[in-house]
Order: structure tokens, then sequence, then C-alpha cells
């Protein structure tokens, strides 16, 4: 298997686009979002799923290129007659121009495995660096999560774990059709369990976690609510479906400004405690409260993801 290390990559929105449709791929190339996947599975017919793969790689190769500095294929699940086809067209004719493939509906670690071996002999064929381009699993349903550890250990191209609200919800036969929503009736959080079962595999192995769609497009609160829910977990983006959700998108998976100097004063004064001028103090008071290295570790992460994000955008932009 390849060793190439993962670059990182901000996610805070992942934009899904249809593989089949010209005019969503044009509309996408100038949108500020992280991330786009062009797809072939579930936003594409089965009757024009051939000729889609060649769609998205006449768009990989077009020099207008897309503003967003993630870009990437999501192609169909291993128990479709596609994979192979979707996998074997998209990286020979555009395989330099794809950040990653989105496998979907991953249930097993060998499905990711197989993935990872024909991946390897397309990159072999075209000329590619083994392993340059990267894999996100999607977990969509109770056989997945049952076996997420397995999943997020399954290979080093492995960059992301998604979770699949609708599929999700559809397999464990949770009331609602709004994807994304919490199903009607229930007094608590239904996804609670899943995203940080998701959340502590990704976490375990590397990997990033990224929450799935909201598709009420027009229900920018409902999207802002969902979002935040993940972002408070610890999640590191979620994917939108529409121009309206991106700028929520955005602000909820970045640092509140004023949660970010705050975290940069925690730092900086925890490092002055700990030397020998400063007293060698290894708990100190900032702002009131006290922090130790644990605190610390927390500012850390903060400052990290706003860094990453280059973040200077406040919640009340929201």
């Amino acid at each position: 298997m390849p060793t190439t290390p993962r670059p990182d990559r901000v996610r805070r929105t992942v934009l899904a686009v249809p593989g089949s449709s010209d005019r969503f791929i044009e509309k996408a190339r100038g949108l500020g979002v992280d991330a786009l996947f062009l797809d072939l599975e579930d936003a594409v017919a089965p009757a024009v799923k051939e000729e889609s793969r060649h769609r998205i790689v006449a768009a990989l190769r077009d020099p207008a290129g897309f503003a967003a500095p993630t870009v990437t294929v999501r192609v169909n699940d291993w128990s479709t007659p596609w994979t192979f086809r979707d996998t074997e067209t998209v990286v020979l004719g555009a395989g330099s121009r794809i950040d990653c493939l989105v496998l979907p509906k991953v249930t097993r670690a060998d499905q990711v495995v197989a993935l990872d071996l024909l991946l390897t002999q397309l990159e072999h064929e075209a000329g590619l660096p083994v392993g340059g381009i990267g894999i996100e699993a999607q977990i969509e349903e109770a056989r997945g999560l049952t076996h997420v550890n397995e999943i997020a250990a399954s290979s080093p191209r492995l960059e992301t774990l998604v979770y699949g609200p609708g599929d999700f919800m559809a397999s464990m036969g949770m009331a609602g059709l709004n994807v994304g929503a919490q199903p009607a009736g229930y007094p608590a959080d239904a996804f609670h369990h899943v995203m940080m079962t998701i959340l502590v595999a990704a976490r375990a192995h590397g990997l990033q976690a990224v929450d799935g769609p909201f598709v009420a497009i027009r229900d920018v609160d409902g999207f802002t609510a969902s979002a935040r829910r993940a972002a408070a977990l610890g999640y590191d983006g979620k994917w939108v479906l529409h121009p309206g959700q991106v700028e929520a998108g955005n602000v909820a998976f970045s640092p509140d400004p004023a949660d970010l100097a705050r975290a940069e004063r925690i730092m900086t004064a925890y490092a002055e405690a700990g030397t020998a001028a400063g007293g060698a103090r290894g708990a100190i008071v900032v702002d009131d409260e006290m922090v130790d290295e644990a605190g610390v570790k927390l500012a850390a992460a903060i400052v990290a993801r706003g860094r990453a994000a280059g973040s200077t955008i406040g919640r009340e932009s929201a």
C-alpha cells in the first residue's frame, strides 16, 4: 500500500455537485467552499452514469479550474456495477486534478482496501505518484457504524470519515423525510451516538470527520443549527448543497475571533509561565480561569483550526 503522507486540508464546507449537470458544474467553479465533490452516485441517474464520467473528466481538465482548494469525485459504492469503471475513467482521464475519491456506503474495511489497490494500479498506469489520490469513506448505515474503527484503520490513503444521514436514517427506520434534520417526535439529538462514534474513530486514526447534508436548502437557520451542533462536537466541516449554505457553514466551523484571541493568550501565557523566569509553573490563571496542560491543548486545537482556515470571520456575520 502507498505510504505518501496525507496533506492537511480544510473542509469546513464541502459542496455536492451533480456530475450530470453542466450548469451546476459551472456554477460551482467560483464558489467560496473549501472543497467540492463531483458526484457520480446518488445525484446521477443510472441512465447517464457513463456520460457523466466523461463530463466530469472534461470539467476537471478545463483550464478554468475550481476555486475550491480541494476537488474530489464521488464514485458509486461496491454493491453497484459502476465502481470500477467510475474509478478507471476519472483517474486515467484526469487523475492529476483529483485530490480524493469519495467512496459511499462503506460497511467493511475491505471495501476501502479494494479501492486503494485499484487506485494504485491506475496511478501506475497513468504515471501519477502512487498514493497521491486520497480516499474519503462515507458511513451511511448500521453495518458501517459497527465496523467504523476497522474502516478508519483500513488504508493510509484515508483522509476523512463522512456521516451520511439520509441513508442512515433509512437504514434505522427513523421517522422523517428531511435529511439532516432531527426526526419528528424524538425529544433529544437522535444523531448524537452515530456522529460521536464516527468522530471518535476518525480522531483515533488521525482522520477528519465531516457531517453530511441538510437538504432543506432554503432553511438557512435549520442548516446553521445543524452545522453548529456538528462543530460543537468537534467535526471539521459539513456538506453543503446550495450556495446559500456556504457562508453559514464556513462561519460555523471557524473559531469565533474572541475564542481565537483568548486561545492565543492562553498559549502565550502558559509558555512564559513554564520557563525558569516565569516560575516554571504548570498551572496558571488566564481571564480568571485556571489553565493547565489540558486547557492548553484545547487552546492549541482552536488556534490550529483558525490558522488552517485563515479565519477572521465572527459569528456576528452569520
